[in-house]
């Protein structure tokens, strides 16, 4: 019988919404919400960058970034200083209490990454990503060019 609900969409979005739900239950402990955590994320590795090029990395839109930077200064996590060279761009830095947390933080994301592979095969493992990673490519590059 041929389930034409039987998607690979329809699993991507699952594990979507189960990773949100996972997030916001781990990253409530810090007040850090599901849609802040990924800014964060980014920024441990990538401090300083400007707001703007924050956007385009993530490829999320200007208001959305601006509103989850605020909710994540407001905590305490990170701060936006004005760029000397462009006075209407900010540089975001990850502060001390941001620094303090790290281990946490990416103690949560490896936990939902463990519970996703936690039953799988090394080479079942690599499969998926190098399916998944080849979904994305072909993606991107039909957004690109389609």
């Amino acid at each position: 019988m041929n389930d034409s609900c039987d998607s690979i969409g329809k699993y991507i979005s699952i594990l979507y919404r189960l990773s949100g739900t996972y997030f916001a239950r781990e990253f409530k402990k810090l007040n850090i919400g599901s849609g802040q955590y990924m800014f964060l994320a980014f920024l441990y590795n990538h401090e300083g960058i400007n707001q703007e090029e924050l956007s385009n990395y993530l490829s999320i839109d200007k208001g959305t970034t601006a509103k989850a930077l605020k909710k994540l200064e407001d905590e305490g996590y990170i701060s936006r200083v004005q760029d000397e060279k462009d006075r209407r761009a900010y540089r975001v830095f990850i502060t001390p209490k941001g620094m303090s947390i790290k281990e946490e933080f990416f103690s949560i994301l490896r936990g939902w990454n463990d519970n996703l592979i936690n039953e799988l095969k090394p080479e079942e493992i690599q499969t998926l990503k190098t399916l998944l990673k080849k979904l994305i490519l072909l993606n991107i590059q039909e957004d690109f060019h389609g």
